[in-house]
Formats: structure tokens, C-alpha cells, sequence
């Protein structure tokens, strides 16, 4: 069975990350994922696909996936024996597989083990391993390998002097690391202050942020970072031209280089990050978002931008949450998934291609036990194990063995 990492599993038990990885309900005492699985762009980026009739969903025996992540249209998911799989886009070789050539079903990773959690964003590809090592491949334009230099990687190449990580999460160019002490560690494009070290020089290898300690999640958007730290209080910093910092401005020069608290949101269990907009499940299982809100994708019913956090409309009983570039989805502990936000290919698996403002109920999906998003595209892993995708799809990202996006969800196809 392939694991996904945050949200998305592939057959045999394959856990996919993305941004990320597998969004599951939140444990006492357990690792909090970071809600964005796969890699981001903004609506109308590029990128393969047309827009052709969807489907209806019908079941198949076909993968079943614990945890994974998604970059810009590929997908990576890793499974309970630790190898890596991935599927989609590979013109940065971005499958880790040493070729350019895409793959429209799950193909392992060669060489690769031992890996607990695996995330995507963009063109590049990150593994953690179960000894906290972190192994990454593909587009390495801004460092976001952390290997020291900007040569793109064809195979998984291990992050030098980097141990004890427990979570990571992948930004526009770079990386987040959370590590088993509580510190985050940062690395790659650092233009808006991403690393939150001071400064908008960008970095190829890691360094602590300064001063943030205790933190239990991390999360990355476009251009902005996220912390939740351990008595529940969310810290951003980067980017806000949109409000994505969810301080109640949207003063984009000069960016906010280190990090600041977000006011008045405590309580708060996990965290995601979208392209522009920020993400907070609340323990009393209600959903906040800020920034962006161009699409719909805070969930509020406005369509107006959120400087400071506002509530999802409508929407309690939570227990874990996603960010796609312009969509959201949330899981609740009913075994239901609801999403809202930009919807032009279908990632809100509704059946149609129109914005939602609020959440709306994805039909069909009465069971699911962890959720995850990608750009363009969203999964949910079922009680059977298996994994369902749906969204974007004209590079093989949703891994059903062809193109065609899809405005419902299907299942993705078995691994060997």
C-alpha cells in the first residue's frame, strides 16, 4: 500500500506530500503536516491540461495511498515500504527517475528508501527520511536543494549538514525544516524575505530563522512562510501584498524578513499555505483563512481580501486542512471533504468549473481519512487506502493513466 505524506496515497500504501503532504486530523502529541501537498501556481498560470468534458467517478481497484505531495503538475507519493513513486510532468526531472520523460501512472523513484514523508512544489522534489535527512531533486534555479550550489538534479541527492528534521514544506523556491528541537530551518529564494532571517539574500544551504523556536508546523505559499507554534499561535512573515501576513495590512515594500505573530488567532492545530493566502484549523474545528480572496478561496462568502483571518462560512466539525494555489479543502471528522475557492479545472471536485465563495460539500467522498492539493488538483485518501484525485490533469498528475482534467474524482491508478 503507498503512503501519502499529507494527502494524497497511492495503491499499496503510498504517502504523498506536497507543498507538501497528506493534511490528516490533527493527534495530541503528533506531527501537525502543513496542508499544501502539491506545488502551487496562481490561477491562470500555465501549464498542460485542457478543459474538456469530466467524467463521472467510478471505483476501480487501483492505489492506495497513505501520504503525498504535488509540485507544478507532477505528484510524488512515498509508501509503507519507503521507496518513492511519482508520476506527471518531468521536463526538470522533477520524477527523480534521471530522464525528462513524463509518466502518466505512479513510477518508483530508483535508489530511494527509507523515506517517511515526501512534498513537492513547483519543479522540485523533496524526501525526509525516517533517520531526519532530507534528500531532493529537480529544478534548482534558486537553491531550494540546499546543496550549496543552483545545478538542477536529475536524482535524489541528500541536503548537506541537515539531521532531526521532522516536517518540511516547499515554497516558491524554497524550503522550510522543522527540526525535532522545535527550530525551523530555511534555504533558496529569499526575495520577500521568505527565510525569515533579515534579509532578501537568497541562501543554496540551510540556516536557522532566527529567534523562532517552539514550533510544531511549518508551511510555505508562494512568497510567504508560516509557523504554528506549541501554545497555538500562528507566526508568518514575507510577502503581504495581499494580506497574506494576516497582520491587518497588506504592505507589500519592504517585505516583513523576519517572523511576526498573527493577531488574535490562537488555538489553532494545523496550518496551510496557498499561493497568497493563509490557512488555520482551529481545535474547535472551524477553519480561518487570510490574504487572497480573489477566488473565494477564505471561504468567508465575500470574495473581499482578508488582511486579518476570518472564518470559513458555515463550516464546523474540521480536522484537517489543504491549500491549493487558489482553492481550499478541508476534512471533517464525518469522513466528508468540502473545498472552496478557484475552481476553472475542477479541483473542487463538484462537478463543475464555477468559484465557490463558501464551502461546498464534494459529492461522493463520505469516508475519506486524509486530503491534500496541488495546484490545480485535490486528493483524498479513503478508509480503503485508496486514493482519489480530481482537477487538472493534462500532465498526468492525478496519475489515472491519462490526461483529461477531471470535475469529479477518480481513483488513482495501482501501483506495482
Amino acid at each position: 500500500m503507498v503512503r501519502l505524506f499529507d494527502s494524497n496515497s497511492l495503491q499499496g500504501g503510498c504517502h504523498v506530500s506536497g507543498a507538501r503532504r497528506w493534511s490528516e486530523p490533527f493527534r495530541p502529541g503528533a506531527g501537525v503536516v502543513s496542508g499544501l501537498a502539491f506545488g502551487l501556481r496562481g490561477p491562470g498560470g500555465s501549464g498542460g491540461g485542457g478543459r474538456g468534458p469530466g467524467r463521472g467517478a467510478g471505483r476501480r481497484d487501483g492505489a492506495h495511498v497513505d501520504g503525498g505531495a504535488g509540485g507544478d503538475f507532477f505528484s510524488v507519493g512515498v509508501k509503507p515500504d519507503g521507496t518513492v513513486w511519482t508520476w506527471g510532468r518531468n521536463e526538470k526531472s522533477q520524477l527523480g527517475d534521471g530522464t525528462t520523460q513524463n509518466h502518466w501512472a505512479p513510477a518508483q523513484v530508483p535508489g530511494l528508501g527509507s523515506v517517511a514523508a515526501v512534498f513537492a512544489r513547483g519543479s522540485t522534489a523533496l524526501a525526509l527520511k525516517t533517520d531526519g535527512t532530507v534528500w531532493a531533486w529537480g529544478d534548482n534555479a534558486s537553491g531550494q536543494l540546499g546543496d550549496g550550489t543552483t545545478v538542477s538534479r536529475a536524482s535524489p541527492a541528500q541536503v548537506p549538514g541537515l539531521t532531526d528534521v521532522t516536517e518540511l514544506a516547499a515554497g516558491e523556491g524554497f524550503v522550510l525544516a522543522r527540526r525535532s528541537d522545535g527550530t525551523v530551518w530555511a534555504w533558496g529564494s529569499n526575495g520577500s524575505g521568505t527565510l525569515g532571517d533579515g534579509t532578501t539574500t537568497s541562501r543554496a544551504t540551510p540556516l536557522a530563522v532566527p529567534g523562532l523556536t517552539d514550533v510544531r508546523a511549518v508551511a510555505a505559499g508562494g512568497g510567504f512562510s508560516v509557523a504554528l507554534k506549541t501554545d497555538g499561535a500562528v507566526w508568518t512573515w514575507g510577502s503581504n501584498g495581499l494580506g497574506q501576513l494576516g497582520d491587518g495590512s497588506n504592505s507589500n515594500w519592504p517585505p516583513r524578513t523576519t517572523p511576526g505573530p498573527v493577531p488574535g488567532l490562537g488555538d489553532v492545530t494545523s496550518v496551510a499555505a496557498g499561493n497568497s493566502h493563509g490557512v488555520a484549523l482551529k481545535t474547535d474545528g472551524t477553519v480561518w483563512a487570510w490574504g487572497d480572496n480573489s477566488r473565494g478561496q477564505l471561504g468567508d462568502g465575500s470574495g473581499s481580501k482578508g488582511r486579518s483571518p476570518v472564518k470559513a462560512l458555515g463550516f464546523t466539525g474540521g480536522t484537517a486542512i489543504a491549500a491549493g494555489s487558489a482553492h481550499t479543502i478541508a476534512l471533517q471528522s464525518d469522513g466528508t471533504v468540502w473545498a472552496w475557492g478557484y475552481n476553472g479545472n475542477g479541483q473542487l471536485g463538484d462537478g463543475f468549473t464555477d468559484d465557490q465563495l463558501a464551502p461546498a460539500q464534494v459529492p461522493g467522498i463520505i469516508d475519506a481519512t486524509a486530503i491534500a492539493a496541488g495546484t490545480y488538483h485535490s486528493f483524498a485518501r479513503r478508509a480503503s487506502g485508496a486514493v482519489w484525485a480530481w482537477g487538472l490533469n493534462g500532465e498526468g498528475q492525478l496519475g489515472t493513466g491519462n490526461a483529461g482534467y477531471r470535475v469529479v474524482p477518480h481513483q488513482v491508478s495501482p501501483t506495482p
